[in-house]
């Protein structure tokens, strides 16, 4: 059946709308949009670059395996569909705040050899679970995404770098705070001697050949170690390599029977904040690759993403503990007989810390 593209005019969400539909249902909000007819045939189908919505994608595409080291790999980017300008790089974030407010980033690197389908899905449905369900001002939160049409929401480095500066500007006791990351990932050499595995994680913005990627020590200094008492951030990673993405001090390890113990992270370096909480929940470890998935509800979104809303959208006074075992159970139950990267590798989410907790006591509060 032929479909055609359109959007949410609630959620935002891309929904793929068979040709001569006047109505369309939301399959995450369930709001209805009234459809417009097509100008013309040539707008019916997705055409294939920035197709995120197509039935026939396979149920479980994987994402890049692992990069190396010395940066040769299998992602290169081929070329952008849409120009670098100059001027994009020097657009600041709106001074809004609020005592909840969040960066929320999906890259899908449309046009790229190894591009994703389900990137700017997942920040979508964060920002509709973010301001509709845990009550975050619209204003306070800022997308990044390739459909964006401001200059500054476009994920560039330098945009990326400035959103999360804009995060922690200005920050008390009582603020909550929200990074949310869905792209790609990389490792590369630890040329400081800090990382355990010998390895920096990265995130991968949309200009990263030409700009560079973002190392994980950066990430650290500018959101989390300017944290002052009082003030939580929530690092949600969807990306392959990620276990330790915000460099934090602590990591998690947990079984399936559910009994846990925190791995020291520090080596040279202080990673921790001045005085807040920093959390970090992450798709992946750091040596496990991460991916999208139709199998939940037909439409492509990273697998962390999903099972992390649909947790708290379900269980009440969750703590940790059970949120990451139930996000394992659900990404577990939707690569079985799908697989991931090959049959043999699998994909379990990660808690880490500025400070070591009984996971099983204390309540997740975003």
């Amino acid at each position: 059946m032929d479909r055609r593209r359109c959007k949410c005019q609630r959620c935002g969400m891309n929904i793929a709308a068979p040709i001569g539909a006047q109505t369309i249902i939301c399959p995450r909000c369930k709001s209805v949009t009234q459809l417009q007819p097509p100008r013309n045939n040539s707008f019916a189908n997705f055409p294939p670059a920035n197709n995120n919505m197509r039935p026939e994608f396979p149920a479980y595409p994987a994402r890049p395996r692992r990069m190396s080291p010395n940066g040769n790999n299998n992602f290169q980017p081929q070329q952008f569909n849409r120009p670098m300008s100059p001027q994009i790089n020097n657009i600041r974030p709106p001074a809004v705040h609020g005592r909840k407010r969040a960066v929320l980033c999906g890259i899908n690197y449309r046009g790229h050899a190894k591009s994703l389908k389900g990137s700017i899905n997942d920040a979508l449905s964060m920002r509709y679970f973010l301001v509709e369900k845990l009550g975050f001002p619209i204003a306070s939160v800022i997308v990044l995404t390739e459909d964006e049409k401001d200059p500054y929401k476009y994920p560039t480095k330098a945009n990326i770098r400035s959103a999360l500066r804009w995060l922690v500007h200005g920050c008390r006791s009582g603020d909550s705070l929200v990074f949310h990351y869905s792209g790609h990932g990389a490792q590369v050499r630890d040329r400081d001697g800090d990382e355990i595995d010998g390895h920096d994680e990265s995130l991968c913005p949309v200009d990263y050949e030409t700009e560079g990627r973002i190392l994980d020590d950066e990430i650290n200094s500018t959101i989390v170690r300017p944290l002052p008492p009082g003030v939580i951030l929530h690092g949600i990673i969807d990306t392959c390599f990620s276990g330790t993405f915000l460099d934090l001090p602590f990591l998690c390890r947990i079984n399936r029977a559910g009994y846990f113990k925190w791995e020291d992270q520090r080596i040279r370096a202080y990673k921790g904040t001045s005085g807040g909480t920093a959390f970090s929940i992450s798709a992946c470890d750091d040596h496990q690759s991460s991916g999208d998935t139709t199998a939940f509800t037909g439409v492509p979104m990273g697998a962390l993403t999903y099972s992390f809303i649909q947790t708290l959208e379900q269980e009440t006074k969750l703590t940790y503990g059970r949120l990451i075992m139930s996000m394992q159970n659900k990404i577990q139950e939707a690569q079985k007989g799908l697989g991931l990267n090959g049959a043999n590798e699998t994909q379990e989410p990660q808690l880490s810390s500025s400070e070591p907790f009984d996971i099983h006591l204390k309540l997740v509060a975003i």
